[in-house]
């Protein structure tokens, strides 16, 4: 050890201890034993005693530890349901992060802000994050991702916020307006939403092509058990009802693209017979340009009587096609404009377009609003 260590001395051998003791002259020990503490060596079993400590600790650390389940080598698989993630886990491995734990981390006031996204649409989402942001209700937001590159992207920039719910989706072709992996998307969104439910969340879903311009919860007042917004282009008044507005061939236009539910009985009505509705109507060619869940929604309105129902301002929350096609009505309701849907349009470039027709793109120039920074 002394070649390696110059400054301990040789550790002697037990016998040549005993020699040495019994050699010690009794002046010696006096003087060692009358040596003030301070003014005191330190012999070789202290010096040769901590480098051992040393060592063992060193074992403990670089050879225990990452074998252990301590936490500071936690990685979410590794989680408790009631575990939930900090900044500081390192993004290995998000595939068995749960629903019940991702709510958990995001929820404030008891309620969930969500979104379902695939990969193609980042963008989208980056844009939505950054006008929530400005309301201050982002970290209220959980991503629902459709594919695992955004699971791994969203948490590697913004730990805890996403959550992948099996199977993955092709992010290819799950934003083709009447595919069937549009389809496959969209009709997942009511057992999504329905699971929120029944972990005890409040719960409100928006498009990602959406943009808010004011906060919506002050809409969201009473004890309603659905919050919706209309989808039609026809004007409505200022005071217009509340109610489930008329329907149409016998069947209302509502827009099943922004919702707010309340953790009720009647809310989780109302998704289990959305979720009976998609069934019944699976996806076909020839029933291909149909959005199915939209009309589904519809339906399950008009199907379950025992819910209170609630229709959001139409000035506050107006369809694309009207708020970007009616200029002389955006004039006359200036300033009551709470989120903006960027429907009637199809297609990624024609959304983006128009955002940035309307200045409602924040990407470009604020990206640093977002909790997932500028994206490369």
């Amino acid at each position: 050890v002394s070649h390696i260590f110059p400054f301990l001395d040789p550790i002697p051998t037990y016998e040549n201890f005993l020699t040495n003791f019994d050699s010690f002259p009794a002046t010696t020990m006096a003087q060692q034993q009358q040596r003030p503490i301070s003014n005191r060596p330190i012999s070789f079993l202290n010096r040769n005693g901590l480098f051992l400590l040393l060592l063992a600790l060193l074992f403990l650390l670089g050879v225990y530890l990452p074998l252990s389940e301590a936490p500071l080598f936690l990685f979410p698989n590794r989680t408790s349901p009631s575990s939930t993630p900090s900044p500081s886990f390192v993004v290995s491995d998000w595939r068995d992060y749960t629903l019940a734990q991702a709510a958990k981390f995001v929820a404030k006031n008891g309620t969930v802000i969500v979104c379902a996204v695939s990969y193609p649409f980042l963008p989208f989402l980056n844009n939505w994050l950054i006008s929530i942001s400005r309301q201050k209700h982002h970290e209220k937001v959980l991503v629902i991702a459709e594919d695992y590159a955004l699971l791994y992207k969203v948490n590697e920039k913004w730990p805890g916020h996403a959550v992948l719910i099996p199977p993955a989706l092709d992010p290819k072709v799950a934003h083709h307006f009447g595919s069937q992996g549009f389809y496959n998307l969209t009709s997942r969104r009511p057992q999504h939403l329905l699971d929120i439910l029944e972990l005890g969340y409040n719960v409100m879903y928006n498009d990602v092509d959406m943009v808010w311009l004011q906060d919506p919860f002050k809409y969201l007042q009473g004890n309603h058990d659905v919050y919706f917004m209309d989808d039609m282009t026809a004007i409505k008044p200022l005071n217009h009802s509340h109610g489930l507005p008329p329907s149409r061939n016998g069947v209302t236009y509502v827009c099943s693209c922004m919702i707010f539910l309340r953790c009720t009985s009647g809310a989780k009505l109302l998704l289990k017979k959305w979720v009976e509705e998609i069934r019944a109507q699976p996806w076909s060619n020839t029933e291909a340009k149909k959005p199915h869940d939209q009309p589904a929604f519809n339906r399950a309105l008009h199907k379950t009587t025992q819910i209170d129902v609630y229709l959001l301002p139409q000035s506050a929350f107006p369809s694309g096609g009207l708020y970007f096609k009616n200029q002389k009505w955006v004039n006359e309701t200036k300033g009551k404009h709470v989120i903006v849907h960027n429907n009637y349009i199809v297609g990624y470039n024609n959304k983006l377009k128009r955002f940035q027709d309307f200045g409602l793109w924040l990407v470009d120039d604020h990206s640093h609003q977002s909790p997932l920074g500028k994206i490369e």
